[in-house]
C-alpha cells in the first residue's frame, strides 16, 4: 500500500486554488481578450485542477495499482470556469470497494477532500472490465470515456484501458448512435440555432454540434482536431479555420457566462446577455432624439447566431463526409448516383453537384439547386460536397450575382412554384443563398425582437409566416384554419402571398416605420424581377398594411358600423381584403406560440366578413344588421323549445349597440337566461345572475353577468377572475334601459379543459356572491414581473381620446404584462366613476394592449383628465 503523502492543510489547498484560478481567469472577462486564448486559459484551468487533485489523491494513500482518470471536458483538458470536474478512479481487476472497507475509507476521504478544497467534482470507480461494460451499455459513458487521460496512478492500467476500449469501439455503431442523439437534443432545443434564450454549448448550432464531429472523427480514428481532420481531407483549410474561429467565439461566450452569473450557466438567458454583452465591448446605439436604437445584447445576439448557423452548416457537411468515409473504409459501395442534368446528380436522396468547381464556372447553378430541390420528387437535402461547394463559393453571390437577368428569373421561378416554397426557402437560409441573393434579408438574419412578442428571430419568424401561409394552400391542413384554406383555394398566385410574407418585417431594427421601408424594399424587388403592375401593387398594398387588420380588429369596436366601413375603404376590394386577412392571420401564428388563440381568430374572421359585405355593395346600415341578428337568434330560441315571444321582455331593454355588439348565438343564450328574470321581476331578487359556459371559440369560458349597474361593477369583476386564476380575453360591457348590467366576458385558465364543468360552477357561484356582497374594493397587488419583462421593460404608454362623433372616449394602454394588470387599471377607471362600454383585451406575449371604451362627468375636464392618466401610469409602472 502507498504511504499517505503528510496531510497539507485543505483550507490553504482551497485558498491556494481559488487564488491561482482567479489569476488565471484575470483576462478573461476584458474585452480587450482575444477568443483565440482561450483554449490556453481552459487548458491553464484543467492544469491547476490536475495539480490539486495529485495532491489529495497522494494524501487520500491509494495504492499504486489504481489510477486517476479525467474524462469528458475535463479528460479534453478543457475546464470552464464553473464547470464539473469529472473523474475516473479506475480499479484493477478484481477490486470492490463494497468488499474493501479501507478502500471504501480512501475514497470517501478524496471526494471529501475535493469538495473541501473548491472542485465541483463529478467521480465514478470502475474497473476496466465495467468501464467496458457500462460503454457498451450508454453511449454517453462510452463518449466520456472516449476523452479520458490519465491525471495520476498506474501507468499501465491506464494503457490497458485504452487498448481495450479501442479495440472495443464500433465506430460506426458509434456515429449512428452520437447522430441520434444530436437529433434528439436538437428537438429538446426546438431544432433550431434562432430560441432567443439560447443554450450555447447544447443548442442547434452550439459547442456540443462541434464535439459530436471531433467525437465520432476521434472513434473512427481520423484525427482528435480540426487541423487533422483538414489534413486527411474532411475538412478543406478555410472550414477549419472557419471553425475554429466560431468554436472560440462560442466558448467565450459560454466562459463569461460563468462569470457573470457566478455559477454554471450556459444558456444565454435574458438576464446576462447584456452583462455578457458589455464584456465584448458592445454598447447600446442611442438616436439623437434620446431613443434606443439598438440594444448591446442585441449585438452580441447577432454575433452568436451567425456563429450557431456557421457550426450547424459545418457539422452537416463534415458529418457528411466522415459517414462517406467510414463506408469506403468498410469496403461498402458508394450510394448510386442519378443524373438530374448535366450539373446535378442524386445521391441517396441527396442533391450532388457534378464537380466541386461547378458554382464557380457557372454561377446560376446556385439557385438552380433549389429550383430542382423543389421540382424533382424525392429529394430531401444536399449532399456533402454540394454544402461544401456553396460554402465555399459565398464570394460570388456579390452584386453582379444579385443583377443577373437569369437569377433574378429563377429566384421569381423558386417563389412560383407548387410545392416545395418552404423547404426551399429555409435551405437557402440555412446555407446563407437566400441572405446573399436578397442582400436586404441578410440584415436581418439572427436579429432579435425585443418587444415581449415576437418568440424568435426575424429571420425566423418570416420564414414561419411563409410556412403559415403556405399551409393554407395544402390539403392535408385544411382541417386547421378552414375558412382561410377554402380562401386560399380560390387564389389564383399564391406567389403574391409569399412575396408578402418574405418582406412584410424585411426592414425591421432600422429605426423608422418598417412597414413603409418594407414597402420601398418591395417595390424594388418587383421592379427589378419584372413582376407585374397589379401583382406588384398588391404585394405593396400587403406589406404597407400588413399590421393593419390586426389592428383594427383587436382594438376597434367591431359592432360598430362606421369602423367597419372606414376599414373597407382602406383595402378597396375583395382581392386585397382576403389577401389581407390570409396574411394576418399566418402573421400573428408566426409570432409565438403564446400570442395566438381562437379568439383573435373569431375577431378577425368577424372583421373579414363584416367587410366582405360592404364591399359586396351592402351598406353598414345599423338597423338592417340587427334584424338579421334577431332572426338568427329566434330561429336557434326556437330550435330549443323556447316559449313564444319569450325574449320579448329582454329585447325591449335593449338599444341598437348591444345586438351590434353580439353575434345572434350570443343574444339566444343571454335570451335563454334572462328572459323569465325581466318578464318576471318579482321572482327574482334584485341579485346578480351569472352563468356560464364552455367557449363557443376556443378554449375557455364566456361567462354572462346580469345585475343592478354600480360604477365599480367592471373592478369587481376583473378582481373576482384575477383572484380566482382567470384571464380576460375579451369584455362587452351594456347597460339596459332599466338601469341593469349586462356583461360578457371571454376567460380563460390554465387548468386542465376536463376540469370545465367544475369551473362552471365555480364561476357561477363564486362571482355572484362576490358581485352580492357590497364593500369597499380590495387593494390590487402588484404581481411580479417575468425575467423576461424585467430583462427588456416597454415604457407604459396611455392615450385618451374623443371618439369619432365625441360622445365617448377611447383609452388605449399599453404596458408589461403581470397579475392583477386589468383589475388595477380597473380600479383606477372606479375610483373616478368611469362606466365601461367595451373592452378590448390584447394580451401579445408579455406585453398588454388594451383599449377601452368609456365615459364619464370627470372626463369633460382637462386637470381630471391629467389625474386619470397619471394614476394609470403610475398603475402600469413594472413593480
Amino acid at each position: 500500500m502507498q504511504t499517505p503523502a503528510p496531510l497539507a492543510d485543505l483550507a490553504v489547498l482551497r485558498e491556494t486554488y481559488k487564488q491561482d484560478k482567479v489569476a488565471v481567469l484575470l483576462g478573461l472577462a476584458s474585452s480587450t481578450y482575444a477568443a483565440r486564448g482561450l483554449k490556453q486559459t481552459l487548458r491553464q484551468l484543467s492544469i491547476l485542477a490536475d495539480g490539486l487533485l495529485i495532491q489529495l489523491w497522494q494524501q487520500a494513500g491509494f495504492s499504486p495499482e489504481l489510477c486517476l482518470v479525467a474524462v469528458g471536458g475535463f479528460g479534453r483538458a478543457e475546464l470552464f470556469p464553473q464547470s464539473d470536474v469529472d473523474v475516473l478512479v479506475l480499479l484493477p481487476k478484481g477490486e470492490s470497494p463494497e468488499h474493501t472497507p479501507m478502500l471504501q475509507a480512501q475514497l470517501e476521504r478524496f471526494i471529501g477532500s475535493c469538495w473541501d478544497t473548491g472542485l465541483d467534482i463529478g467521480s465514478s470507480v470502475r474497473t476496466v472490465e465495467e468501464c467496458l461494460a457500462e460503454a457498451a451499455k450508454d453511449i454517453t459513458v462510452q463518449t466520456s470515456l472516449l476523452e479520458s487521460r490519465r491525471v495520476t496512478g498506474n501507468t499501465h492500467l491506464f494503457g490497458d484501458f485504452q487498448q481495450r476500449f479501442q479495440a472495443a469501439m464500433d465506430p460506426q455503431a458509434f456515429m449512428v448512435a452520437k447522430t441520434l442523439e444530436m437529433r434528439q437534443r436538437h428537438n429538446k432545443f426546438e431544432n433550431t440555432p434562432y430560441a432567443l434564450e439560447p443554450n450555447c454549448k447544447e443548442s442547434p448550432g452550439g459547442l456540443r454540434d462541434l464535439q459530436v464531429i471531433l467525437w465520432v472523427a476521434r472513434a473512427a480514428g481520423l484525427g482528435h482536431s480540426w487541423d487533422e481532420l483538414a489534413r486527411k481531407g474532411l475538412a478543406t483549410p478555410l472550414e477549419a479555420r472557419q471553425i475554429k474561429r466560431n468554436e472560440a467565439l462560442l466558448g467565450l461566450i459560454r466562459a463569461r457566462l460563468h462569470l457573470q452569473a457566478k455559477r454554471r450557466e450556459d444558456r444565454l438567458v435574458f438576464d446576462l446577455q447584456t452583462s455578457v454583452a458589455e464584456t465584448f465591448g458592445f454598447s447600446s446605439d442611442v438616436t439623437p432624439e434620446g431613443r434606443l436604437a439598438l440594444r448591446a445584447s442585441e449585438k452580441l445576439m447577432r454575433q452568436y447566431y451567425w456563429a450557431a448557423k456557421a457550426v450547424t452548416q459545418l457539422n452537416q457537411i463534415l458529418l457528411l463526409n466522415i459517414e462517406d468515409r467510414l463506408k469506403t473504409e468498410r469496403g461498402e459501395s458508394i450510394d448510386h448516383f442519378r443524373p438530374l442534368n448535366e450539373r446535378f446528380f442524386e445521391k441517396a436522396g441527396l442533391i450532388e453537384v457534378a464537380s466541386d468547381d461547378l458554382y464557380q464556372k457557372h454561377p446560376h447553378a446556385i439557385l438552380e439547386t433549389f429550383l430542382l430541390y423543389q421540382a424533382t420528387p424525392g429529394l430531401k437535402g444536399l449532399s456533402a460536397r454540394t454544402l461544401r461547394a456553396l460554402y465555399n463559393v459565398r464570394s460570388v453571390m456579390n452584386g453582379r450575382f444579385r443583377a443577373d437577368p437569369v437569377n433574378r428569373q429563377t429566384f421569381l421561378q423558386i417563389l412560383q412554384q407548387p410545392q416545395g416554397i418552404t423547404h426551399a426557402l429555409r435551405l437557402m437560409n440555412d446555407t446563407s443563398v437566400l441572405g446573399r441573393y436578397l442582400w436586404v434579408f441578410r440584415r436581418i438574419v439572427g436579429q432579435m425582437q425585443h418587444d415581449l412578442f415576437h418568440a424568435y428571430t426575424v429571420d425566423q419568424h418570416i420564414l414561419m409566416v411563409l410556412r403559415n401561409v403556405r399551409r393554407f394552400f395544402m390539403a392535408e391542413h385544411t382541417h386547421e384554419y378552414p375558412l382561410c384554406s377554402q380562401l386560399a383555394s380560390d387564389w389564383d398566385k399564391p406567389w403574391i402571398l409569399y412575396a408578402a410574407a418574405l418582406f412584410h418585417d424585411i426592414a425591421k431594427g432600422r429605426g423608422g416605420d418598417h412597414s413603409k421601408l418594407g414597402c420601398t424594399e418591395v417595390r424594388t424587388f418587383c421592379r427589378q424581377h419584372g413582376v407585374d403592375k397589379e401583382d406588384a401593387k398588391l404585394v405593396e398594398f400587403l406589406v404597407s398594411e400588413h399590421l393593419t387588420m390586426s389592428h383594427v380588429a383587436q382594438k376597434e369596436d367591431l359592432g360598430n358600423p362606421e369602423v367597419i366601413a372606414r376599414f373597407a375603404q382602406r383595402v378597396g376590394d375583395e382581392r386585397h381584403l382576403t389577401a389581407l386577412y390570409l396574411l394576418t392571420v399566418a402573421d400573428i401564428r408566426g409570432t409565438s406560440p403564446k400570442v395566438w388563440n381562437a379568439w383573435k381568430g373569431k375577431l378577425l374572421e368577424d372583421l373579414y366578413k363584416a367587410t366582405l359585405r360592404v364591399l359586396g355593395g351592402s351598406a353598414p346600415d345599423a338597423n338592417t344588421e340587427v334584424q338579421a341578428r334577431k332572426r338568427e337568434a329566434l330561429i336557434e330560441l326556437a330550435r330549443q323549445a323556447q316559449p313564444h315571444e319569450g325574449h320579448k321582455a329582454l329585447w325591449d331593454t335593449l338599444d341598437v349597440s348591444y345586438f351590434m355588439r353580439h353575434d345572434a348565438s350570443d343574444i339566444a343564450w343571454h335570451a335563454r337566461q334572462l328572459s323569465r328574470h325581466v318578464a318576471l321581476p318579482e321572482a327574482s331578487p334584485a341579485r346578480a345572475i351569472v352563468r356560464a359556459r364552455p367557449s363557443p371559440v376556443g378554449e375557455g369560458l364566456q361567462v354572462l353577468v346580469f345585475t343592478p349597474d354600480q360604477p365599480d361593477l367592471f373592478a369587481r369583476i376583473c378582481g373576482h377572475f384575477d383572484q380566482s386564476g382567470f384571464s380576460i380575453l375579451d369584455a362587452r360591457v351594456h347597460t339596459t334601459r332599466t338601469g341593469w348590467a349586462l356583461d360578457t366576458f371571454q376567460i380563460v385558465t390554465s387548468m386542465l379543459p376536463e376540469h370545465y364543468r367544475e369551473l362552471m360552477t365555480m364561476v357561477e357561484s363564486g362571482l355572484a356572491q362576490a358581485l352580492d356582497q357590497q364593500g369597499p374594493l380590495p387593494t390590487p397587488s402588484r404581481g411580479r414581473v417575468s425575467r423576461r419583462v424585467k430583462s427588456f421593460p416597454i415604457t407604459p404608454r396611455v392615450s385618451l381620446s374623443p371618439d369619432e362623433k365625441a360622445q365617448k372616449w377611447l383609452l388605449s394602454i399599453s404596458a408589461s404584462d403581470r397579475m392583477g394588470l386589468l383589475y388595477s387599471v380597473a380600479t383606477v377607471l372606479a375610483r373616478h366613476g368611469i362606466q365601461l362600454h367595451l373592452a378590448k383585451i390584447s394580451t401579445l406575449g408579455e406585453r398588454v394592449e388594451d383599449n377601452f371604451l368609456i365615459s364619464g362627468p370627470e372626463l369633460q375636464h382637462n386637470r381630471a383628465q391629467i389625474q386619470i392618466e397619471t394614476e394609470l401610469l403610475q398603475t402600469l409602472q413594472p413593480s
